[in-house]
């Protein structure tokens, strides 16, 4: 029985173009009680492999975050099979603005400590004690009362391509280092104050709103459904759309735009721009914005040391990598002196 992907990345960008079938870029989460993770997970695997589900999907005792892709005309069995599962039934799906259908090129569903890296206890604190959640229309009204707060739950290269007016952007890199940096830049105000947080999806709100309840804020609102219900909810009923710029997306596409404001720049010659890439060297993978002229004079890197590399014959290259630690600590976010534009 296949419990793992049999095609490369490349293989299946392949056969999905000579399908010619439209694809549906969807991510949904939700907190719950899972006894057998592995089983679980197999279950998953199994059913959504044989739809042509393709996506990164995090299984956890607490829950499950998962961000993918699906055929169109396999949309309804899909959604079938979710609502099968107890948990699962009629949740809600975020469904992507801009539509790619080579968002996820594999189906990978994990078994991890945690849905999300918070690095919290849960143990302390109970979270299910969320925040409100607010839909749209009544997110905009909060964060234009003087006495809200708006805070950015996501990281720093994230906001930096987009984030709501007047919000608090942390200059973090990750969700564990925004919770208490926010919390003590906020303790004056634990009693006073509207406390507004939104992300990507609304998974780190969840726990981010219980959290802060936990800590003493009396009044806490999340963005239901995050950025990406936001934008649906805006152009469907025609509200005012508060956003600026693009929302970062954990997918090929990296990012779609929710307002046409460009508020970054280009890393490496500081011309408006909100394009992210991966150095094309295999040993870097540094996370950046550039813009098209330096993509093309750069060879998509973000160093001429890395364009040096990258141009080299690949056994050269895999020459130079052998016998060194490649850990995720490469694959850094926009992290880097030679990137001379970076805010």
């Amino acid at each position: 029985m296949q419990l793992y992907n049999t095609l490369s990345a490349k293989e299946r960008a392949a056969l999905i173009k000579e399908a010619g079938q439209e694809r549906l870029t969807i991510s949904f989460y939700t907190y719950a009680h899972i006894g057998n993770t592995s089983i679980f997970r197999n279950h998953l695997f199994i059913h959504w492999n044989e739809l042509d589900v393709l996506g990164r999907i995090y299984v956890a005792h607490e829950g499950i975050n998962a961000q993918l892709s699906v055929p169109a005309e396999n949309f309804e069995a899909f959604k079938s099979h979710l609502d099968s599962i107890s948990f699962l039934e009629n949740i809600r799906l975020n469904i992507a603005i801009e539509q790619d259908n080579l968002s996820f090129l594999k189906l990978k569903v994990k078994v991890r400590q945690k849905i999300v890296a918070d690095g919290l206890n849960d143990d302390t604190f109970d979270v299910t004690k969320k925040g409100i959640h607010v839909g749209a229309e009544q997110f905009n009204a909060l964060i234009e009362d003087p006495d809200t707060i708006l805070v950015d739950m996501r990281n720093h290269y994230e906001s930096e391509i987009g984030h709501f007016k007047n919000a608090i952007t942390p200059d973090v890199d990750t969700f564990r280092d925004s919770l208490d940096i926010i919390e003590k830049d906020l303790a004056d105000h634990k009693e006073d104050k509207k406390l507004v947080m939104y992300c990507t999806g609304g998974i780190r709100c969840e726990k981010a709103s219980a959290y802060y309840k936990h800590k003493g804020f009396k009044q806490v609102y999340q963005l239901e459904g995050g950025i990406i219900e936001y934008a649906r909810q805006v152009d469907q009923k025609k509200l005012e759309n508060k956003f600026r710029g693009k929302n970062f997306v954990f997918d090929h596409r990296r990012g779609e735009r929710i307002s046409d404001e460009v508020i970054a720049q280009c890393h490496q010659c500081g011309k408006p721009c909100d394009t992210h890439e991966n150095c094309a060297n295999e040993a870097c993978h540094l996370l950046f914005i550039q813009c098209t002229e330096c993509a093309e004079k750069m060879d998509n890197c973000c160093s001429t040391d890395c364009q040096e590399v990258h141009n080299l014959p690949f056994e050269d290259q895999k020459a130079l990598r052998k016998g060194k630690v490649v850990s995720n600590k490469i694959f850094k976010k926009g992290r880097s002196e030679v990137l001379k534009f970076k805010k």
